[in-house]
């Protein structure tokens, strides 16, 4: 019988244990979560209370490690006293305990002892060698086992780091990977038992590095983020701001994890934790949860204030904008390989220390391979998913110039690896190399490795560049990517959607006609799928008042959208981020949605003084009232204020299972975890529908609440404002939605068209266009990305 993945268990309910179990329940699997009971209790209503308080605070964890509050009821608790035999009913079985090596052994003992043969077993440990946790357990239990090394969030964190021992089953890390590759979403990579495996062993070196080149010449905290930020293709939060969100003490520990375990003397040296941060933790500045670290966040009079460690004088001192030129001329720069490249040649403090960052970096990295994985793939991988580089570390050295850089090395004095010196003198001068469309990295032995691909994993630049394009503009593309499908791709500035998008749907759509089985719209362009209208071209049109030009715009709103509703073959969007506006308008109509589970979905015009104008506010009545609406004896009223609610609060889900909830997504739309997997599988999903005989909906009248449901939803809209939760042009909006949504000054249980919602929408877009609270919220939006409430 085929493995598989049905129920599991986590044994440690702390942060991580909790974190772990929520995101198994995410995707379906039924999970039992357990741990200590307390210290000396004996009442058996009390004995789960250490983990019923973890599932609790599940609740209220930002990020949510949950998708939707429903998610809770497939975690079931219990204690280790009473409830480990529990596992012998489990596929799999995480051990999440305290990061002790002792506890971890004794602890496994127990766990064999109910462990049912052939379960899979792993240790989420951070550092500890996996196989000094098994070593006292039988051979049949080590075959299944393995360390399994989750990222914190677990939800939102790609990087899985697998460590299997000399025992492990191969056939086992074959079905993890793909199990946890597709159900999960991950990013594995296979690492080996060494100190902090490869991601924090990389990853920790880089910000002592930072630490001690911040020291050494002299730079600030705030100088530091900048210069390792995104400027060199890091996230945000950089050096500091990093360490504050993990926790300095935390960060303390995992240092010390590889100072304790190494025994190279130059290795010890370098994961030594510095003296500033013992004296932060010894001070309690141990990062965000203590409300002081490198950074300090305080209120004043005039509001929040950010503050920065000054590391000489140990006092918080008000940030300082650089004057570095080197940071000028690399934000002045295009592209993160011409960035890293002025950086690196700047003279100035900035450009020694990204130089000096850098070169360790790359160094230290090339020095660890073959000791912590065996090659550069999956060092550069588990950087990209484990840090959120852009660029592992392999990867940028290549993208300045490998024998630039080491013939500079030299001249500094640094001893090259062997394997380096090897490769350049058989005139290879990268680490990646580029063969027709496949790509080839290097191997110890100096030969060359095809970097696989899976299946599920489509590049639409690939296919661009290898098909051409049939139809383009400004704003999207139309190529062919394989098996009678063709997609649409949005690459406006933003992905916001515009006129030369909306004129590229109709030409599509006439393509697929005559030529295609089906379409998939989406990208792969940025985080975000799409944030809505152009509102810097709809305000310029608002101020000059031009009604002709806004009227125009909403019309090929609507024109796309009952195209894509009742066309004759599928259409499948692929949202992932955030889908907003006009995104979600391009979803509604679509035959199909195929979404990333992290989609945040939403008709949010209301903050900005506005309603939903390009066919949403029809679709979502529509949607709300199809399996009710010519049942006369069922009271539509509350359906239809279900969806005032959701559009006039402007709410935006979470995950893309919530937005199920919201009623943004219907329940036979699906939804991809692995985000690297979203356009394959709405291909798939395009393709199985035609090959099903796809057949297009059939338009039919909508019944409405008319007038009474109108006056019933103003009545609300009055009591809010009375009550002082929203403003009197909030209640202006509310009207105009609420006019839409009811289906205008009808009889209740009228029956309308489409087309009448779509021109009531229409009428309420333009007159709120003019109104000049409306545009100011407008601006407010476009200058502070923040809603303005007036």
């Amino acid at each position: 019988m085929e493995r598989t993945i049905r129920k599991a268990a986590v044994l440690g309910s702390g942060v991580m244990g909790a974190a772990i179990a929520a995101h198994l329940a995410n995707v379906g699997i039924q999970t039992l979560l357990l741990d200590m009971a307390p210290k000396g209790e004996t009442d058996p209503n009390k004995m789960n209370d250490i983990v019923e308080a973890s599932k609790k605070n599940l609740l209220k964890n930002k990020p949510s490690p949950l998708f939707t509050k429903e998610v809770l009821n497939r975690i079931e608790i219990g204690n280790f006293d009473e409830d480990l035999h529990r596992i012998t009913d489990v596929d799999w079985v995480i051990e999440v305990i305290i990061e002790n090596l002792e506890i971890k052994q004794e602890f496994f003992k127990k766990i064999e002892l109910h462990w049912y043969p052939g379960t899979i077993v792993s240790s989420n440990t951070s550092g500890i060698s996996v196989h000094a946790i098994c070593e006292s357990n039988s051979e049949q239990f080590k075959k299944h086992f393995l360390g399994t090394h989750f990222f914190n969030p677990p939800r939102y964190m790609k990087l899985l780091e697998f460590i299997p021992t000399k025992h492990t089953d191969p056939n086992i890390v074959s079905f993890m990977k793909n199990f946890c590759e597709k159900k999960l979403g991950k990013g594995v990579v296979i690492a080996k038992d060494t100190p902090n495996f490869i991601a924090n062993r990389i990853g920790t070196y880089g910000l002592l590095c930072s630490l001690k080149q911040m020291e050494k010449l002299g730079l600030t905290i705030s100088e530091v983020d900048e210069l390792t930020g995104p400027l060199i293709g890091r996230p945000k939060s950089a050096t500091f701001r990093t360490l504050d969100l993990v926790g300095i003490d935390t960060f303390v520990l995992v240092a010390n994890t590889v100072y304790e375990n190494v025994t190279d003397p130059e290795e010890k040296e370098i994961f030594k934790v510095p003296e500033l941060m013992e004296y932060m933790v010894e001070q309690g500045y141990i990062g965000d949860k203590a409300g002081s670290g490198f950074y300090q966040k305080k209120r004043t009079d005039t509001g929040k204030v950010i503050l920065e460690l000054d590391v000489v004088n140990k006092t918080y001192i008000p940030r300082s904008k650089s004057n570095l030129s080197s940071i000028e001329a690399a934000k002045d720069t295009k592209g993160l390989k011409n960035k890293l490249k002025v950086l690196i040649e700047s003279d100035d403090k900035g450009g020694k220390f990204t130089w000096e960052l850098m070169k360790k970096g790359w160094l230290y990295a090339a020095n660890k391979v073959p000791e912590i994985s065996d090659d550069i793939r999956a060092v550069d991988e588990a950087m990209k998913w484990g840090f959120n580089w852009e660029l592992g570390p392999f990867e940028a050295w290549d993208a300045v110039g490998v024998v630039d850089t080491v013939s500079r090395m030299k001249e500094e004095g640094e001893i090259i690896p062997v394997w380096i010196e090897s490769m350049l003198a058989t005139g290879k001068t990268s680490f990646y190399e580029k063969q027709g469309d496949k790509t080839f990295y290097i191997q110890m032995d100096g030969g060359l490795k095809e970097k696989e691909i899976a299946k599920e994993i489509i590049s639409l630049d690939q296919i661009k560049e290898k098909n051409g394009v049939i139809k383009s503009n400004t704003g999207a593309s139309l190529f062919d990517i394989g098996d009678d499908i063709a997609c649409l791709q949005f690459h406006s500035m933003n992905n916001t959607i515009g006129p030369d998008v909306l004129q590229m749907v109709p030409i599509a759509l006439e393509e697929v006609r005559k030529n295609y089985r089906g379409l998939v719209i989406g990208h792969q362009k940025g985080k975000n799928f799409c944030v809505g209208a152009n509102l810097m071209m709809l305000l310029m049109a608002a101020q000059d008042e031009d009604w002709y030009e806004i009227e125009q715009m909403i019309q090929g709103f609507h024109q796309m959208a009952m195209g894509l509703k009742y066309f004759e073959k599928p259409i499948v969007t692929a949202p992932f981020g955030m889908t907003l506006g006009g995104g979600v308008e391009v979803c509604l109509p679509s035959s199909h949605v195929q979404a990333s589970a992290e989609t945040y979905m939403g008709l949010v015009e209301m903050g900005v003084g506005l309603i939903p104008a390009g066919g949403g506010t029809k679709e979502m009545l529509v949607r709300s009232t199809v399996s009710v609406d010519m049942d006369k004896t069922i009271d539509l009223l509350p359906f239809v204020n279900r969806v005032f609610e959701t559009i006039g609060m402007a709410k935006v889900s979470t995950s893309a299972a919530e937005a199920k909830e919201l009623g943004l997504l219907r329940a036979s739309d699906r939804i991809t975890m692995n985000p690297d997997h979203l356009i394959y599988d709405a291909k798939q999903a395009a393709l199985g529908m035609s090959i099903a005989g796809y057949e297009p909906p059939t338009p039919k009248k909508v019944r409405v609440v008319g007038e009474p449901g109108l006056a019933a939803l103003k009545m609300g809209l009055y009591q809010m404002k009375m009550s002082g939760f929203i403003s009197e042009h909030d209640e202006l909006i509310g009207t105009h939605l609420a006019n839409i949504l009811s289906g205008g000054k009808v009889a209740a249980n009228s029956l309308v068209t489409e087309k009448y919602l779509l021109e009531l929408e229409l009428e309420a877009f333009l007159s709120l266009c003019g109104e000049p609270k409306s545009q100011e919220r407008i601006q407010h939006m476009l200058l502070t990305r923040k809603p303005l409430r007036n």
